[in-house]
């Protein structure tokens, strides 16, 4: 993204074109933005970040009358995403909440501190079997071959406090392999795998291809939220219902918010207009992805401990949800 005087003079025009309202002032202005290029950093093609993602850069680029889409760029995930906002490569990062979390904190000020725009939907911890293996339980992957997610990815963290959880260590008590969601899949279905911990919406598009030509299962994680949630109590619980997959029962899972953050020097009325755009094309991107049926404008303020960015928050004030 530029951020020059130009974009400066931007800011400036938008805070003009205030008394109209945000949403009569994009449209009033979208000229304003035209010139923007932005870098959208997402996950695994399989994944829902990665698909979210391309509906995001449509949205964007129609909303805010860019002369160029959002390149999107597909990545191993949250860790990879952050490093990418972090050195400049990208100027939207799809991240999970604990590894935005831990990024802040390593940064907590600066021009490419974390800042986030909307919490947009809840990650499900999905830990996929064959549904005719042995393994009930996390406790039952001790020796197996289980992929713990990409090496730079969210997943990975939630999968080592998973498998301690269950008194197992990920580097000894398991056969490690560190394997993004499109390469785990494509292992599963060669039997190259036992397991693999996978950390996204419902449904993910990997699993889904998967279960249509080798039926999983996924292993219930009740036993050992209360212990992994009380160590980690950024995390919440979840079900993944029913049929999902086509499991015959619902399970309990491990349930991680995912926001959309930017760097802090992003300039208040673009954060402002790309938050306006996420909620004026809400039943757009539900159309391309179902994770996007949950983006909610109060529930979208829930991003702590990572704070919104100003321009952010000044859009959530207008629509009182702050």
């Amino acid at each position: 993204m530029r951020d020059d005087a130009d974009t400066l003079d931007r800011r400036g025009f938008l805070r003009a074109c205030g008394a109209l309202g945000l949403a009569a002032a994009l449209s009033a202005c979208t000229s304003a933005w035209a010139d923007v290029r932005l870098t959208v950093a997402t996950g695994a093609t399989q994944g829902v970040y990665y698909g979210l993602g391309g509906a995001l850069a449509d949205v964007w680029r129609d909303h805010l009358g860019l002369a160029a889409r959002p390149e999107v760029v597909p990545t191993d995930g949250s860790g990879q995403n952050l490093a990418l906002l972090a050195d400049g490569r990208a100027d939207v990062a799809f991240s999970q909440i604990d590894t935005a979390a831990d990024a802040l904190a390593a940064v907590p000020t600066g021009p490419r501190s974390p800042r986030a725009l909307a919490r947009i939907y809840d990650d499900a911890t999905q830990v996929v079997v064959r549904a005719d293996s042995p393994y009930r339980a996390l406790a039952d992957l001790r020796g197996a071959r289980v992929s713990i997610g990409a090496a730079n990815s969210g997943v990975t963290p939630i999968a080592q406090r998973l498998l301690r959880g269950a008194g197992l260590d990920p580097d000894r008590d398991v056969r490690p392999a560190t394997l993004g969601i499109n390469d785990s899949v494509a292992a599963m279905r060669d039997n190259g795998i036992d397991a693999f911990f996978w950390s996204g919406g419902l449904p993910t598009v990997g699993v889904a291809t998967l279960a249509a030509t080798v039926p999983v299962r996924l292993l219930d994680l009740r036993d050992l939220l209360p212990r992994v949630r009380g160590a980690y109590p950024v995390y919440s619980t979840g079900t993944v219902p029913a049929q999902t997959y086509g499991i015959p029962d619902p399970i309990t899972t491990l349930l991680v918010r995912n926001v959309l953050v930017v760097p802090a020097a992003m300039p208040d009325g673009v954060a402002a207009a790309l938050v306006d755009g996420l909620f004026a094309e809400q039943p757009r991107l539900a159309a391309a992805s179902a994770a996007a049926l949950t983006i909610d404008a109060r529930a979208a303020i829930g991003t702590q401990p990572v704070p919104l960015h100003p321009g952010a928050e000044r859009f959530y004030r207008s629509t009182k949800s702050l």
